[in-house]
């Protein structure tokens, strides 16, 4: 029986740092992504390509027990007035592996779609995984598509998914990436005193989650016996807080002051997003470990050690 585990866009952030968890833990995985990605551990298989057609996807599912989707190319700021872009890649790209996966029924499937772009925003409780949902970019309404897509499969051929939902990801191993991570974009700025740029006054609300335990709550799902239908959970701290003390987060752990400005905000972004992490605690026992000040400091003092 296939024991591998199959990770799609393991040469980005969360690919990276999943691909090295799994091995470490004695799980062979097959690391697709456009580079080739890492090969520092024997049981990491490395595969490089651009993936478009089912029938790509076919000899490393036949070798392969689950197949965790992260590849994406877009984020809600890139997205703006480019819809056709997230049909042509991130979507093309899902309906290719679930068409595939139609000969392959038996291999779960582990989807990493968006708390932050999906739901509406919080005005009282934070949102679970029922709470309404409202993308206001074309990468959240992707990311809807994607589910349901992943929900037609299921019912289709009995097949088995888990879809997280994550917020704010961050952590080491980061990288300064133009609209990806308000984190690192703030160290950058630091360590080159710069000035940054703020959409909106700061107020804007949101969740973050340390990598380290996003990664530990994709492992528990990968290894809970798969079942036919979809689960869908939220991977999030329980915290919201607002950009603004997000930043003077960021000056107290690196002692440094951010010097910033404003503008007005984007209409792709929410006010509040507040999300609540308690499904994930009643069913795989996973809580959000890494306070938000240890985990900016884990993150401060590699991405400084990084840029020396």
């Amino acid at each position: 029986m296939p024991d591998a585990i199959l990770i799609l866009g393991a040469g980005g952030f969360i690919g990276r740092s999943l691909t090295q968890t799994l091995a470490k833990r004695g799980v062979p995985v097959i690391a697709v992504s456009h580079s080739g990605g890492d090969t520092s551990h024997a049981l990491i298989e490395t595969v490089a390509g651009d993936f478009r057609e089912p029938e790509q996807f076919e000899p490393l599912l036949r070798r392969s027990r689950a197949v965790v989707h992260l590849a994406t190319t877009s984020t809600p700021g890139t997205s703006a007035a480019r819809p056709l872009q997230e049909i042509e890649t991130n979507l093309h790209f899902t309906a290719a592996l679930l068409q595939a996966l139609h000969r392959h029924p038996q291999v779960g499937l582990l989807y990493m779609s968006s708390g932050g772009s999906l739901y509406a925003d919080t005005t009282t409780e934070p949102s679970s995984e029922s709470a309404r949902l409202q993308p206001r970019s074309y990468h959240g309404a992707a990311k809807l598509a994607a589910e349901t897509f992943i929900s037609a499969w299921s019912h289709q051929v009995g097949g088995g998914a888990t879809i997280l939902r994550p917020s704010n990801v961050y952590g080491p191993g980061q990288p300064e990436r133009q609209g990806f991570g308000v984190i690192p974009a703030a160290f950058g700025t630091l360590l080159r005193g710069d000035v940054m740029h703020i959409w909106g006054d700061g107020s804007a609300r949101r969740d973050y989650i340390y990598i380290d335990d996003l990664v530990e709550l994709c492992a528990l799902a990968l290894t809970s016996p798969t079942t036919a239908g979809v689960r869908t959970f939220n991977a999030c701290s329980g915290t919201s807080i607002s950009l603004n003390e997000l930043l003077s987060a960021i000056e107290s752990v690196t002692g440094k002051t951010l010097q910033r400005t404003y503008d007005q905000g984007r209409a792709v972004d929410a006010s509040c997003i507040a999300m609540d992490p308690g499904l994930a605690a009643q069913v795989f026992g996973w809580h959000h470990r890494t306070s938000l000040e240890a985990g900016l400091r884990q993150t401060w003092e590699q991405f400084r050690r990084a840029a020396k």
